[in-house]
């Protein structure tokens, strides 16, 4: 778990000047400026698969083949999620509010709540990887810090022993999670900003989505049409976050750090260029989005140029690596972790905790 101690202090003044300094020579490029005809391209390319999926899907007929169309539609609504972060971050359009309503439609086209994810994302955001504050790496099947290893038990627990393993596996359930997650947000007490437009954006969505499916696939057919759509979907967005924070540092919840070394050293670039960028939605430059989240996708390639030279003349770690390489990363941190299920003495990191 990484703690900045006194033997850093020297280090403060220059570190803490580092992203007023990095955010200039980014405005300066004109790095922060909006690229709508980009964005243009992308939504159009989705209309289009879309209206190719929903034409295969009707000239197939029953037939297993449209598993095929089940598994474009995972790709797609994946995509569609990439937007809506975007959207959400307010990348895409001018002003604010019409980013919001834009980031509430979309989420609401794929199933999901717009005024979930964004509470969740936004305090991600503020404090990636630190404990008791980041919500993504709060126990949930997965235990992503050895505490909450320890405490698992039942099921969980066998899960927690050999975690690594189970989930690239798992994340063919996170369709359903975050689904899950979405309506019982919508639906639990208390106020929720944009419930009834959500809900019925959602069950529109469903209604469209559910009702075709059913009347012109058997049963059978149309059940393993949904469950591959889901499965496709989840494991293209557990694929996409997954190797941008986990087997990071953890930053203990005490821990005081300056924004530009927080961002920086908790996330992960993912190499690959222009392929890396549509397939993960811009997310393979994870470190340039926490330091400018509101940046447009075809800026941050750029941006990694200026951050880099920073990060090496201020000698802070900037960490990137295959997608290849990243997915072991993960495993082997969450089989680390997960041993803490087993025996909490045996557990790697506890120990070097401890003796730190």
């Amino acid at each position: 778990m990484y703690r900045p101690t006194r033997a850093n202090s020297g280090d403060f003044p220059p570190i803490a000047r580092a992203y007023t300094q990095v955010s200039q020579t980014v405005r300066d490029a004109g790095l922060l400026r909006r690229a709508y005809w980009f964005y243009a391209l992308v939504a159009g390319a989705i209309l289009v698969a879309l209206g190719g999926a929903v034409t295969g899907f009707i000239l197939l007929g029953t037939s297993w083949f449209q598993l095929l169309i089940a598994a474009g539609l995972g790709i797609i609504f994946t995509q569609i999620a990439f937007l809506t972060h975007e959207a959400a971050h307010r990348q895409i359009l001018r002003l604010g509010p019409a980013n919001d309503r834009l980031a509430r439609i979309l989420a609401g086209s794929i199933g999901l709540s717009y005024s979930w994810w964004d509470s969740k994302h936004t305090r991600h955001h503020s404090n990636p990887n630190r404990v008791g504050k980041d919500p993504d790496i709060e126990v949930d099947t997965i235990s992503f810090i050895e505490e909450d290893a320890v405490s698992a038990t039942g099921l969980r627990r066998a899960i927690t022993q050999r975690q690594g393993w189970f989930f690239f596996p798992l994340l063919t359930l996170e369709g359903i999670n975050l689904h899950l997650h979405s309506l019982r947000h919508l639906m639990s007490k208390g106020q929720v900003r944009g419930r009834w437009t959500e809900l019925s954006i959602i069950a529109a969505r469903f209604t469209l989505f559910l009702v075709p499916l059913f009347w012109f696939l058997p049963l059978g057919m149309a059940f393993a049409f949904l469950g591959v759509q889901l499965a496709v979907f989840g494991l293209l967005m557990g694929a996409s976050f997954a190797p941008n924070h986990k087997g990071m540092p953890i930053i203990a919840h005490d821990a005081k750090l300056d924004f530009f070394s927080k961002q920086v050293r908790t996330s992960r670039n993912i190499r690959g260029g222009w392929w890396a960028t549509i397939l993960m939605g811009g997310l393979n430059y994870q470190v340039e989005h926490h330091l400018f989240p509101s940046m447009a996708r075809p800026h941050l390639a750029k941006a990694r140029l200026i951050v880099r030279e920073h990060c090496a003349t201020l000698n802070v770690p900037y960490t990137e690596t295959s997608l290849i390489r990243s997915y072991a990363i993960v495993i082997e941190y969450l089989n680390r972790v997960g041993l803490a299920a087993r025996d909490p003495f045996e557990c790697p990191i506890t120990a070097e905790y401890r003796r730190a």
